[in-house]
């Protein structure tokens, strides 16, 4: 199934022309069937899953803290 601009922005709540900014500049794969472009909807859900994956694993290594180092000497 395919989306279009409009039901894209309406999924992500984000302004119709960003969204086409994003399919023109090629950061949203799309189809132009001649008259519009539309979204595979399969495959965006994939992709913002894969972002979100993305994020958390960022997220868990900045709130891991730094261990302490062994080796390091007190030399005061």
């Amino acid at each position: 199934m395919y989306l279009s601009i409009e039901e894209t922005a309406d999924f992500l709540s984000m302004p119709e022309q960003q969204v086409r900014r994003y399919v023109l500049d090629g950061r949203i794969k799309s189809v132009h069937d001649g008259e519009q472009y539309l979204i595979n909807q399969a495959q965006f859900e994939r992709h913002l899953e894969q972002v979100e994956y993305v994020k958390r694993q960022i997220d868990e290594w900045r709130n891991t803290p730094i261990p302490d180092d062994i080796d390091v000497k007190d030399e005061d």
